[in-house]
């Protein structure tokens, strides 16, 4: 298991359509992953959970992966959520 904070550098946080397309970078992986803001986790895989965080831009999240592709998996949405 794998677990990273990053600060999200999207302009619109994780909001609507920027939700949707992290949703569906992390479902390419097989590995099992979360994500976590102020102690509340939701499975990444989920936009309902996903949406329900309401992460804005500039808040920090920790990524959690747990599974064979984890590292990877970790990598690529850290760098997803500070794209600008």
């Amino acid at each position: 298991m794998i677990e990273k904070s990053v600060k999200v550098e999207l302009e619109s946080g994780l909001q609507a359509r920027p939700a949707a397309q992290f949703v569906q970078e992390a479902n390419r992986y097989s590995s099992h992953l979360f994500l976590e803001k102020d102690g509340k986790k939701v499975n990444a895989k989920s936009i309902m959970g996903l949406m329900s965080l309401a992460i804005a831009s500039g808040e920090d999240v920790v990524l959690i992966a747990d599974g064979p592709d984890e590292e990877d998996a970790i990598n690529h949405l850290s760098d997803f959520v500070k794209l600008k």
